[in-house]
Parts: C-alpha cells; structure tokens; sequence
C-alpha cells in the first residue's frame, strides 16, 4: 500500500469533542504540515500513526476543518490503543482518502458515520 505523505508532529490537546463522541483523538502540532507547505485535501484518511518505539497502528486520520489560525486540524482515531500521547512525537501515514469532510446535523448522525469510517478504514488496512 502506497504512502499518500507522512506528517510527523508532538501531540497536543485537542477541543476533546472525539472523546465526547467516543472515538478519542490525537491532535498534532502543525509546524511540519506548515514548514512543508502541505495542501492536502480536507477528509478522512485511512492509514497508520507510527507512535514512539515505532509501533505502528492503524488509524483514521482526519485532515480539517480550519480554526482561528486558518489551518487545518491534524488528528487521528488510533485503532486498538489506549494510553497517553500528550507531548510525545507521532507520524501519521495517510494511505488512502475515504471520503470528504462534511459537517453533521445531530451527534448520532456524527457517531453513526465514524462507525461506517472505522468498518472501512480497517477493511482498506488489511488489503
């Protein structure tokens, strides 16, 4: 499976709204995405985090939207893994683009669609 690029950054704090849905994310800083000048197509992503000691994961990554700075978020649904990443160095490999971001009316809706992501993004994984 081809890498699409890798974007590598420490893990911040996010708004912890993934959690809030069940589906915790790992927000990572930008400075590589803006040093880099990457201008990658907003939605999600099936791929891997490489962690610390290179243990990769499969995971869903998601590309936007823009905040108050104007740049996109950078963050990722870790399949399978729990444990605290704050301040630690990750890579997240996006592999294939599943779909657009789009904006949901109600929260089950949101949920609903993050499941059909995750059944997805593991499928892709395992071909």
């Amino acid at each position: 499976m081809k890498t699409i690029t890798t974007i590598t950054g420490k893990v911040i704090h996010g708004s912890g709204y993934g959690k809030q849905l069940g589906f915790p994310t790992a927000n990572i800083d930008r400075r590589q995405y803006i040093q880099n000048g990457l201008k990658l197509k907003f939605g999600i992503y099936a791929g891997f985090a490489v962690l610390p000691k290179g243990k990769k994961h499969p995971a869903g990554i998601v590309i936007g939207p823009r905040d108050e700075k104007k740049l996109p978020k950078l963050e990722a649904h870790i399949l399978n893994f729990t444990g605290n990443l704050y301040g630690k160095k990750i890579a997240l490999e996006l592999h294939t683009y599943v779909r657009n971001f789009h904006t949901y009316k109600t929260i089950h809706a949101l949920r609903e669609q993050i499941k059909k992501d995750v059944a997805k993004i593991i499928k892709i994984l395992k071909t």
